[in-house]
């Protein structure tokens, strides 16, 4: 579930912005390569601890996260505070961004429990500033799965791409988040995260998002 709602310049927009001026001379070449197909998530059903997202997003947080390109090269570190808060079925979560270039970024998710789908799955919506449209997921066992596309502003042009994010919960505190980014089903980098709550968070956080230090 990362992104961000703007504050000056879009944050992955410049560094995907390259990746895409080299995917669209090439699109030709990988008209027939696709993204791999990634397992449905009731097949956690049977992974522990489970995810609750209103419990474990509820509160203080902090992450640490990094983006790649489609070839596994670093392209962009960020760190991440988070504030949670629940009213009845619905999560607004808030989150600030510090990227190692020093640019700095928020965004604001509101995402409610729709109720329990027939394979069991508790039902997920979410909407943020930058979504097009709703976000849509499943939660089952440790992890959630939801999809959705992301307008990025490149040189004053929106550009959609598309996000396939899962959230697994390790412990009582530590989550990981990958998000794979793709873009006419063919991915073109991934972010990875590792989110940390409770008393964990409460020892290294909130984090100094004033400036980017070793």
């Amino acid at each position: 579930m990362i992104g961000y709602k703007r504050k000056s310049a879009p944050t992955l927009a410049r560094r995907i912005g390259g990746l895409l001026v080299t995917f669209f001379v090439c699109i030709g070449l990988l008209g027939g390569l696709s993204a791999c197909a990634r397992k449905d998530v009731t097949v956690l059903a049977d992974r522990k601890p489970a995810l609750d997202l209103a419990e474990f997003f509820a509160g203080e947080s902090v992450a640490y996260g990094i983006f790649e390109d489609r070839f596994g090269n670093l392209r962009r570190q960020f760190r991440v505070n988070m504030t949670g808060v629940v009213e009845g079925e619905t999560l607004t979560l808030a989150e600030e961004f510090l990227y190692d270039d020093g640019e700095r970024a928020d965004r604001t998710w509101s995402i409610s429990k729709t109720g329990i789908g027939p394979d069991g799955a508790s039902m997920y919506e979410g909407r943020a500033g930058d979504v097009s449209g709703t976000a849509k997921g499943r939660v089952v066992g440790n992890a959630l799965n939801w999809e959705y596309d992301v307008v990025l502003e490149m040189s004053g042009t929106a550009l959609e791409v598309h996000f396939d994010d899962w959230i697994y919960r390790q412990d009582q505190d530590v989550a990981i988040n990958r998000a794979f980014i793709s873009k006419f089903g063919v991915e073109i980098g991934s972010v990875t995260l590792v989110f940390i709550r409770g008393k964990a968070a409460a020892a290294i956080g909130p984090l100094d998002l004033s400036k980017w230090s070793e």
